[in-house]
Parts: C-alpha cells; structure tokens; sequence
C-alpha cells in the first residue's frame, strides 16, 4: 500500500543510510540522492509515467543492471510475476506503482513487479503515485529546474515549460497577471493565478507555441527550445515593445496587444494557424565572363529560388529573379546575403553582382493590375 506514512517512513530510512547500499548495477537511489542533496518531498499524485524515465529502484538495484534491466531474465518467473502478467493481459486495474523523482528520473519504491510486467508486455507507461525530491545543491542546472517547478506548481500546469535560461519566469508570470486583469475587468468577477494561467496556457501559449513550432525557425537556434522562442518573441511583442528596424512583418502575424492575438487566433482552428514565414522577390545583375556564360546559366537553372533568368545587352550580363522564404524575425538583407555568398558569388567566371530589393510592386496580369 502506498501511503503517506509508508513514504514518508521510508524517506526517513534513506536520509539515515540504512536501507540502501551503493554498487555498480542499476542507477543508486541513494547515490543520487545524496549527489543531488534531495531530501525536500512533494507529493504529486497519480500521473502516467514513461517506463524510460524510470532508471533505478530505491531497494531492490542489485537485481539490476545499469540499464535496469534484469540480471538474469532468463530464470524461472515467480508466480506473482506470472500473475501480474495474466491480469495485465485480461485488462485488469492494478494498483499505481510507486516512485520516487529526482529531476527527470524515476525510481520504484514498490511496485517492481508491475513494472517488469508492464515491460515484458511493450507498454510505455505504467501509472504511477510520485513523489518527488527536490534537488538542493547550488548548481545552474538545479536551481533552473527548481524554477521550471516552481513556475509549474504555481501556475498549476501539468508540464513544466523548458526554458534554457534562469531568470526569466519572471516574464511569464507577468503574462499571466496582465492576463488576469482582462479577464477580471472582462468577467466582471475575481480570477485567481491560477485559473487565468490555465486559459493563458490555452488560448495564448499554446497557439504562439504552435506558431513558433510549426515554422522550423528553431532549427536554426540549436541550442535553444521552442519555449526559449516563444519568450523571446512575446516579451518584446507584449512586454517590452522595442522598434525593430526589420522583422515588422511579424507585427502582422502577432499583434503588439495580447489579448488582440488571443482573440484573433481564437478565431481560427490550429490547423488553419497562419506561418511565421514571408516570401521576398529580388533581382540580381551578374557580371561575368563570356566563357563561363553556359555553365552559369546552367547552375542558376539548376537552383530551385531562381524563378527566371535573362542575357541583357549593357554593363551587366545577366538578369535573375530569385524568390526566397523567410521567417519573420530575419532581415530580408540577412537573408540575401546567406544566400548569395553560399551560391553564386562563389562560382568561377562570376566578376560582379548587384542586388535590387524591389519597394512598391505592380504586377499586371491580363486586364487587371495587381498591387
């Protein structure tokens, strides 16, 4: 039975060192324990856990290796175990197994059983009562996911959200308390932290987090997670509202008000969300050497971005028109050079080049003409 004097006795027992001795088999409970200096409990209910966060047991890490898994898998099954496997086959409700968490990793405390059968059956998950270990050692690691905790339990969400950067919560909170003034003055009627963090998780993160993620603009932030994104891109649409000397369409895409882009993507269902992506045209004169002239036409033909390209009599030799894709913080200079400097003006026979970026643009098409 998992209760909270059998928790809170067995903590005991490991904070004295009597229950548990360290080897080189499955992760040690204690070892890691002690390295992460978490003894602080928290209790956080029943919840589905992967059975690949789960790394070690609490009591029993000498019957595993250090990927614990059985030493010997190929003994006799004991009875218990092959009823466990009977019952899990027939779809029967088993009791929630027990672990200790320490950061992102689990460790049985009672239900080994369960878990090796759960295992054997290729599930994933295995519902679990946890109960967590807050770390304590002065790290950067730690006091960043006692940050992420922290804002998690306060804002009562269920997963925390992953920033790379301590510190910055703070910005979030602020999101949520402006929320929570609108919908107090729209309602009419008190809002806690929490219920205003709820429908700002749904009607405001999650849509700009869809937005960000559904882009590929993290790809080119290796370090950083979509979380990180959607900071940087709501502080200074919401929070700071600097002037930006490029990336305004993004303004378009994002209004500068919060509650204006939660009730414009209210309007909208996820998959009809617009992309943080803009299509920029630009022609470019090439100057170059008759005898390279053939094999230059061939490899501007041959790069997808160069929608048509001309012989001109004058100073220059050639026209192209390129169209190129961009997201929404770049600058269209930014971008055009990348692709310049990584493709033609590498090419032999290539003397010179001038980019034009068109400004107002009219394009007729049969009797009409197109702003």
């Amino acid at each position: 039975m998992f209760s909270k004097s059998k928790i809170f006795s067995a903590l005991k027992k490991k904070f004295s060192g009597s229950a548990e001795k360290t080897g080189p088999h499955a992760n040690s409970f204690s070892a890691r324990q002690q390295e992460e200096k978490a003894y602080e409990a928290i209790e956080r209910g029943t919840l589905m856990v992967p059975l690949d966060k789960i790394v070690g047991s609490v009591g029993r890490y000498h019957d595993f290796d250090h990927q614990f898994k059985d030493h010997n898998p190929s003994r006799e099954k004991d009875p218990r175990l092959e009823g466990i496997l009977q019952a899990m086959r027939k779809g029967k409700n088993l009791p929630a197994i027990a672990l200790y968490q320490i950061k992102e990793d689990f460790f049985i405390l009672d239900g080994h059983h369960r878990y090796q059968a759960a295992k054997e059956l290729g599930h994933t998950q295995i519902r679990s009562k946890i109960v967590e270990l807050l770390p304590s050692k002065n790290s950067l690691e730690n006091n960043l996911y006692l940050e992420k905790t922290r804002f998690r339990d306060n804002a009562g969400l269920v997963d925390p959200l992953d920033l790379t950067e301590p510190g910055q919560f703070i910005h979030l909170e602020w999101q949520i308390s402006e929320h929570r003034k609108f919908l107090e003055s729209e309602t009419g009627q008190p809002v806690s932290f929490q219920q205003a963090a709820q429908d700002w998780y749904s009607t405001i993160y999650r849509p700009l987090f869809t937005l960000i993620k559904n882009s590929g603009l993290i790809n080119s932030f290796p370090s950083r997670t979509v979380d990180d994104l959607y900071l940087y891109i709501s502080m200074h649409q919401w929070e700071k509202g600097k002037k930006r000397k490029y990336g305004i369409g993004i303004d378009k895409l994002i209004p500068t008000d919060m509650e204006v882009f939660r009730k414009k993507m209210a309007d909208q269902k996820e998959q009809e969300y617009p992309e943080m992506k803009r299509e920029i045209t630009v022609f470019m004169l090439l100057n170059i050497e008759g005898r390279h002239e053939d094999n230059i036409f061939q490899k501007l033909l041959a790069l997808p971005e160069v929608r048509e390209i001309h012989s001109v009599h004058g100073a220059f030799d050639i026209l192209i028109k390129i169209t190129l894709m961009r997201d929404l913080l770049s600058s269209d200079a930014e971008l055009i050079s990348e692709f310049t400097q990584s493709t033609i003006r590498q090419w032999k026979g290539v003397l010179s080049t001038q980019t034009l970026i068109p400004g107002t643009s009219r394009i007729k098409e049969e009797d009409r003409c197109l702003l």
